[in-house]
């Protein structure tokens, strides 16, 4: 689509693929659409947090010397429960 007339959730949507792509090699190859798309959400945070840790020096070098930790979490809308993932599995790679 043209990307000028996509609307947010559009190019939101949009860099979803490699991670989606990511989350289906991680799993089994029978898992169901619904535990793929359960462990899509979880492997874009971490995607987000490993964006955040290459992209920003300042919180790199802060997560580095131990004066922040940076932790994901899954927000469920529907039962307003918050899921912790905790830190990212390869943040001392980052």
């Amino acid at each position: 689509s043209d990307p000028a007339k996509q609307t947010t959730l559009e190019k939101l949507l949009e860099g979803l693929g490699s991670v989606a792509a990511q989350a289906q090699q991680e799993l089994r190859p029978d898992a169901s659409a619904d535990d793929i798309a359960a462990h899509t959400v979880n492997v874009n945070v971490f995607s987000g947090m490993a964006r955040l840790l290459s992209y920003s020096e300042s919180i790199r070098e802060k997560v580095k010397s131990g004066e922040v930790e940076l932790h994901g979490a899954v927000y469920d809308i529907v039962s307003g429960k918050v899921t912790f993932l905790g830190q990212h599995p390869l943040q001392m790679c980052l």
